[in-house]
């Protein structure tokens, strides 16, 4: 029974599972992970990683159709079943990097679906007829994509597509539609957008991107909608009706019904936690629509059991849930780590124009009471990002006006994915606009746009 005994298991392992058990094993616990399916989760296998694969084929899809705005000439075109297999093998690639992670950190892998029962001093874990012991679990099983069965709106695995279906397509659909504008909704509608298809997107809200600044939502409206990407916002879908060879949508919005004929049809309208079928309501485990309940150190409230990453509350990525892990098992292991500030920790959505965030928008610093100062500085202004033809885009700080605090800080254009991470780090350091404006940024970056936007806000923009 010894080998079935651990200081520590951890059940998934995506980005907060398989982060959290290497991180036990530096601090010395005996590991186990547990999981069902492949290494990496949903995010490394079906999520963030292959979806990026297929973003980066048609950004550079695009970028060759407009080689004669540099100066070149090229052909374009595409195979798509070529496209979905490099996408399928880096994450084929980064799975096997987890196994070996795994295996350097000496933590024993459990391959099957765990559930629990109770024990001390924390839930024992079943794995078909095993048992597993261990001082502390850690709960770390996902989400996956929500559905609508009420109204046929459901995988059919030929019509109506979530984002497992949608990144493995057999061809282009003519049609389609997108039901959803969050960062999923809008990354898939670019990447169809790009090779070819006729994308609408359906919103029930009265903007798309609706967790974005409503400026920057604004923005990239109206770049997709240049993009040839129809958006219908405050509608929903009431019904559909799958025919021999599509599938046929009935809307409700402000201007009334209407019906619209479809190839295929990606749902993207959020998650579901994976809490069911597990034997949690019988450990007295809160469960509050499909999400665990948790405090600051993600405790379930069940001695033993801790619960991290999309299984828990918002918001729902990857980076948070590795974050959280880190915490959750540090505190175990009696530190003293500061709890996760969800304000400070970034956004990011891959479509094209890129699209990223940290903190508050302006409406929420306001509703907040904070006096507020707002800097903007539009891509044109930016000599690197018209070099590379790319002067789509703009930054946006909010800063408090009293006190100098980056309240928040917002961005469309190319790269902003990775700019981003300039401001996090400027609000985990708590650093006002005086540092910010005293820091010297390298010339030509497309990062001199952060400076400029945050200049912009004390009247003292340079280069618009």
């Amino acid at each position: 029974m010894s080998e079935n005994k651990f200081d520590v298991i951890v059940v998934g392992s995506g980005p907060g599972g398989y982060v959290t058990a290497i991180r036990a094993s530096q601090l010395g616990f005996k590991t186990a992970i547990i999981e069902k399916d492949a290494l990496g989760g949903v995010c490394l296998n079906w999520g963030c990683i292959p979806t990026k694969a297929l973003l980066r084929s048609a950004e550079i899809f695009t970028q060759m159709q407009n080689a004669k705005d540099y100066g070149l000439t090229a052909t374009a075109g595409f195979d798509l079943a070529a496209i979905v297999k490099r996408s399928r093998n880096i994450a084929a690639q980064m799975s096997r990097g987890i196994s070996f992670l795994m295996k350097k950190h000496k933590i024993t892998v459990i391959e099957g679906f765990a559930t629990f029962e109770a024990g001390k001093p924390a839930p024992i874990v079943k794995v078909g007829r095993d048992k597993y012991q261990a001082k502390h679990v850690i709960l770390a099983s996902g989400a996956r994509a929500r559905t609508i069965p009420q109204i046929g709106l459901e995988p059919d695995g030929k019509f109506i597509w979530t984002a497992k279906e949608a990144m493995i397509p057999e061809d282009m659909p003519g049609k389609l539609l997108v039901i959803g504008s969050g960062a999923i909704g809008m990354e898939f509608a670019s990447f169809y957008n790009a090779f070819g298809s006729d994308v609408t997107v359906v919103e029930m809200v009265d903007r798309i991107l609706p967790a974005e600044d409503a400026e920057i939502s604004a923005f990239a409206r109206k770049s997709f909608t240049k993009h040839g990407i129809k958006i219908m916002t405050e509608t929903q879908v009431k019904s559909v009706n799958p025919g021999s060879q599509n599938i046929t949508a009935t809307f409700a919005g402000k201007d009334g019904k209407s019906n619209e004929t479809f190839d295929r049809i990606i749902l993207a309208i959020g998650i579901v936690g994976n809490v069911e079928d597990m034997g949690l309501e019988a450990l007295g485990v809160k469960v509050d629509r499909t999400h665990i309940e948790v405090d600051e150190y993600s405790f379930t409230g069940v001695p033993g059991l801790y619960a991290i990453g999309d299984v828990t509350t918002p918001p729902w990525l990857a980076h948070k849930a590795s974050h959280e892990g880190i915490i959750c098992i540090e505190k175990i292991a009696g530190q003293n780590p500061h709890p996760l500030n969800a304000d400070s920790i970034p956004g990011c959505t891959y479509c094209h124009p890129q699209i990223a965030s940290v903190g508050q928008t302006e409406a929420e610093a306001i509703a907040n009471g904070h006096e507020i100062k707002v800097g903007r500085f539009p891509f044109m202004g930016n000599g690197k990002a018209v070099a590379l033809g790319e002067a789509e885009g703009l930054i946006k700080t909010v800063f408090d006006a009293k006190t100098g605090e980056l309240l928040g800080a917002h961005m469309i254009g190319a790269e902003v994915t990775e700019l981003i991470q300039g401001y996090t780090i400027a609000r985990q350091l708590e650093t006002t606009e005086h540092e910010l404006i005293e820091t010297v940024f390298p010339h030509p970056t497309l990062s001199e746009m952060m400076h400029e936007a945050t200049l912009a806000a004390y009247d003292r923009a340079l280069h618009i």
